[in-house]
């Protein structure tokens, strides 16, 4: 959410950056949100003239009482009640031109960072690096459930009859590929400074308005029948609401935290669920990185943010490439953001594995996460989010990348420690 005064002084630049984001049905929003705001100003200053004029009747009254001028103070007793119904007329105007203006406030989006490309969607993102040498082998590499059901490593009937579509067992050498790629991501970051975190899965209504848009809400979060719940879509959601409310002190920063979490989705639009497959699905496990910083330091953490991902993968021996998102690509509260893709042989392309945000002051404002300042008044921080490995995806990524014409698949050795020292995995399953 924009700061009301930025708007108030900046309105064409609001404007033109809507257009940016090819958004043109909100730019009526920014002349209604100056128009509100002008109105609940005037019924604040309307308001607090009248407490004022009030209290200094309210002294008068007691004065005339105590000269016994009862006649005089019941007058003025009088026009104190008139004050009051006029007064609580101002205190709903304002009430509700606050309501008005908070809604039309949280759907404009950020302002972007001026070196975001411009474009309408995705097909608009631009390259920015490759990381290892995309190989095609001269086998042909099979379709990641095939591979899994080689090595009786997944159920997806089983999960369809208790669950539906978008879920999966895993089971056996996959199971425990899972699990060792999630620890090894954990201490990855550890290793980085990162401070390890197992965060609460659910979330309420003011943290989820806090930390995404509302067109993400609805189109990803499941909501608890009955409570004020939320299932979280990723650990970022519950990490970052952690510091609702608070004042951090210049010490404290920044706060460097990596997270393990499932994650829910509803993955509501035009990508839908696979039939078979565990690259959109409802359900995912996923190690996640966040940071809370000075404003000023947030450019250089985006930075050091998705070189993490990168080299992780590089570990694994799996080629990477970066994209710059978008204008039109970027979601309501981000200032700039990049996706890590992978390559996959069997397509023959790269796809997106993760993605790095830095989303300026949006959260913070709306969750209130200031940094203290005695000199010149406590501000809003920055926060970013990153994703360290989502293995759903990732697994589809190693698997292929991993593949040999016999039907084995290599462990590669940062990985092995947490496989038991198991080198490949053999298959189990030959038709």
């Amino acid at each position: 959410m924009l700061d009301i005064k930025f708007v108030r002084q900046n309105p064409e630049a609001v404007k033109e950056n809507i257009k940016k984001k090819f958004q043109d049905e909100k730019l009526p929003l920014v002349d209604e949100v100056i128009k509100l705001d002008e109105e609940m100003r005037n019924a604040k200053t309307q308001g607090d003239d009248l407490r004022s004029q009030r209290n200094k009747i309210s002294k008068e009254i007691g004065g005339l009482m105590k000269e016994g001028k009862k006649e005089e103070a019941e007058e003025l007793k009088k026009k104190v009640s008139a004050m009051a119904d006029e007064l609580e007329a101002l205190e709903k105007k304002e009430a509700e031109c606050q309501e008005e203006l908070t809604k039309r406030m949280m759907v404009i989006p950020q302002m972007i960072d001026p070196s975001v490309p411009i474009g309408p969607d995705d097909s608009h993102n631009v390259e920015i690096e490759k990381f290892g040498d995309p190989y095609v082998p001269p086998y042909e590499v099979p379709y990641h459930v095939d591979i899994m059901e080689s090595l009786l490593g997944i159920d997806i009937d089983s999960a369809r009859e208790t669950s539906g579509n978008g879920f999966y067992y895993l089971k056996g050498d996959i199971a425990r590929l899972h699990s060792s790629i999630l620890s090894y991501a954990r201490d990855f970051m550890i290793n980085k400074g990162f401070e390890y975190f197992i965060p609460p899965f659910m979330i309420h209504g003011d943290v989820v308005k806090g930390v995404m848009s509302f067109a993400e809400m609805e189109n990803m979060m499941y909501k608890i029948e009955g409570e004020d719940l939320y299932l979280i879509g990723t650990s970022e959601h519950s990490m970052v609401g952690r510091f609702i409310g608070k004042i951090l002190d210049k010490s404290e920063l920044p706060q460097t935290l990596t997270s393990y979490s499932p994650c829910f989705r509803k993955e509501v639009g035009a990508h839908g669920i696979e039939e078979r497959g565990v690259y959109r699905i409802h359900q995912f496990e996923k190690q996640e990185m966040v940071v809370i910083c000075e404003p000023e330091e947030s450019p250089e953490w985006f930075v050091k943010l998705w070189q993490n991902t990168v080299e992780f993968f590089r570990t694994l021996d799996i080629p990477v490439r970066t994209l710059e998102c978008c204008s039109g690509d970027l979601a309501d509260l981000k200032v700039k953001s990049l996706d890590v893709e992978a390559w996959s042989p069997r397509q023959k392309k790269y796809f997106e594995v993760g993605s790095c945000s830095n989303l300026g002051d949006a959260q913070a404002r709306r969750l209130g996460i200031r940094i203290r300042d005695k000199e010149n008044g406590n501000y809003f921080a920055h926060t970013l989010n990153n994703t360290v490995v989502a293995p759903p995806r990732m697994l589809i990524a190693f698997l292929e990348n991993n593949y040999q014409e016999d039907g084995t698949v290599l462990i590669p050795k940062a990985l092995q420690p947490y496989m038991g020292g198991i080198e490949k995995l053999t298959p189990k399953n030959k038709k």
